[in-house]
């Protein structure tokens, strides 16, 4: 399970050698909005020098009917990076798309068959709202669902998306609201967006623990700042973790039972549901530290 991807933009050597050793889960090389069309030859060479051999490692492409997507998967696929990231689909037909021109690069590059995951940006398009339910069963390769608003908001001709407290105006708290359903629907795990602001430790720390509260499994980042404190959110707490073992248990105690009493509070399958999740995210964290 990813907690934190650290968006990089690919055209800066320092920036991707800073976003190595910030601690995200995995780096987004971006060759999209942070790259000028005059910079993304050179964003490309660099990028495929800086996934090459190593791990968790993804890539920003540009959209797929931009004219541009194929020139950035040629340049960078022989790097074999973890996943691609794709910004302003329209519906799961672009990320079906994608998956069969990864079919032919994978074969072409030697990079193993079906390795290259797949998490689109669903909601920068208007029309992408309403195409979210697409993405059940639209292929093997999808690794999640992102969502964006600045995109979003641009196409609508907002003149903000959030309010003076920070919070997710209407129209956002919708787009947001679906991609979490649409990953549900899907059994594949909603990412959260950026937080744009990261100056603002004590807001993004917010944003983070209400994304973790409200069912994301992770969250974009934009500067390595905001690494350790999106991590820190989407980390189970060693009382949630006592917490869902005492659950885990007391189903495991009382087989056939429906609901059960935990600290004056009736348990049901739902929560054991939850507490199996809480207790293997912790494991497979452990598991990663310790390895």
């Amino acid at each position: 399970m990813i907690r934190s991807f650290l968006f990089v933009p690919g055209d800066s050597e320092r920036k991707l050698e800073k976003a190595s050793g910030a601690g995200s889960d995995a780096i987004i090389v971006d060759l999209e909005d942070s790259v000028t069309a005059e910079s993304r030859p050179r964003a490309r060479e660099l990028a495929r020098e800086f996934i090459d051999g190593r791990d968790d490692v993804w890539l920003r492409i540009n959209p797929v009917d931009s004219g541009e997507a194929l020139a950035d998967l040629q340049a960078v696929m022989p790097a074999a990076p973890s996943g691609i990231v794709l910004p302003k689909a329209r519906s799961a037909d672009d990320a079906a798309r994608l998956a069969t021109k990864l079919d032919e690069l994978e074969s072409r590059y030697d990079v193993a068959a079906g390795t290259t995951r797949i998490l689109p940006i669903g909601t920068e398009r208007p029309r992408a709202l309403f195409s979210l339910e697409s993405y059940v069963g639209s292929t093997p390769r999808l690794a999640g669902l992102t969502w964006g608003a600045e995109d979003l908001s641009a196409a609508l001709g907002a003149r903000a998306n959030r309010d003076e407290d920070g919070n997710w105006l209407s129209p956002y708290e919708l787009a947001r609201s679906l991609c979490l359903f649409a990953a549900a629907a899907a059994e594949v795990p909603a990412i959260d967006t950026v937080y744009t602001d990261f100056r603002d430790a004590e807001g993004l720390a917010s944003f983070a623990r209400r994304a973790a509260r409200d069912g994301f499994t992770g969250m974009l980042a934009i500067h390595p700042a905001q690494v350790a404190t999106i991590n820190d959110a989407f980390t189970p707490s060693e009382d949630e973790v006592i917490r869902a073992e005492r659950i885990v248990a007391l189903f495991r105690d009382n087989p056939g039972a429906g609901a059960l009493a935990l600290d004056g509070e009736m348990i049901d399958k739902p929560h054991l549901v939850q507490a199996r999740r809480t207790i293997a995210l912790a494991t497979r964290l452990r598991t990663r530290q310790e390895g």
